[in-house]
């Protein structure tokens, strides 16, 4: 059964079996190394008290994840913020700045400005991520076209820091691995690409030493449960929201 906790425990011990070293993005950035690195990068759209699951465990492995969390109501917590910075992982802003600010330029910065400052309340971040915000009409990531997050103390953001022809990006967006046609914006383009119909296949990779050097690794904690009503009801809900997608990237294109 695919994205339970248990699955993803295998996945985690499968990186750690085939020599995979765990870095945050912001360590990535800020000190490359050669080998085989992995970045867990975990976007917190909703359910924030299943990213505190997913931390423990890696906690308990001796891992250490970058977690991205939107300050919406019923997401942003500031009590699993705290609890998983005490795990030694990073967390920073899942920024959607441009949507919230319907498309006003000067306002989205300030809004960026002011909630990258919320999020350093707790941790000295140092890194953001776009939020897709699949039915808005505007892309957040288009904010820096005419400012520069680099001026707020940021010294990446994955979708424009990345190498993506030197990493290998993996993304369970659409609760499927690298399903372009369930992702509206969470996708890079030119880079190296991977499809596989489940994680069991992609842990079987991973064995198999068939992945590339370096990882980034995406997830949606929202998406990973035991087995049981969280699990069946994010199962109906996401093929449902697939059908949506499915025909807003029909649209776009």
């Amino acid at each position: 059964m695919d994205f339970t906790l248990k699955t993803y425990r295998s996945l985690l011990s499968a990186l750690e079996q085939s020599g995979y070293a765990f870095r945050t993005f912001e360590e990535f950035l800020s000190v490359p190394v050669g080998g085989k690195v992995v970045v867990l990068r975990h976007d917190i759209d909703k359910r924030p008290e299943n990213a505190l699951r997913m931390a423990q465990m890696e906690h308990a492995s001796g891992i250490k994840a970058s977690y991205y969390i939107r300050v919406v109501k019923g997401t942003w917590n500031e009590e699993i913020i705290e609890r998983i910075v005490a795990l030694g992982h990073e967390v920073s802003y899942h920024y959607e700045d441009l949507t919230i600010a319907k498309g006003n330029y000067e306002k989205a910065f300030e809004y960026f400005k002011k909630h990258l400052a919320e999020i350093r309340r707790f941790y000295p971040a140092k890194t953001v991520c776009m939020h897709g915000s699949p039915l808005s009409r505007w892309d957040n990531r288009k904010l820096w076209e005419k400012y520069n997050y680099r001026e707020a103390g940021i010294i990446g953001e994955p979708y424009f820091d990345v190498d993506y022809t030197k990493v290998l990006y993996i993304t369970d967006t659409g609760r499927a691995w690298n399903k372009t046609g369930a992702s509206v914006r969470d996708k890079v383009e030119g880079g190296l690409e991977l499809k596989v119909k489940n994680t069991r296949r992609l842990i079987t990779l991973i064995g198999n030493d068939k992945l590339p050097e370096k990882l980034i690794i995406n997830t949606h904690p929202q998406r990973w449960f035991d087995f049981g009503w969280g699990w069946i009801n994010e199962f109906i809900c996401q093929h449902i929201k697939n059908a949506v997608k499915k025909a807003l990237v029909a649209f776009m294109h």
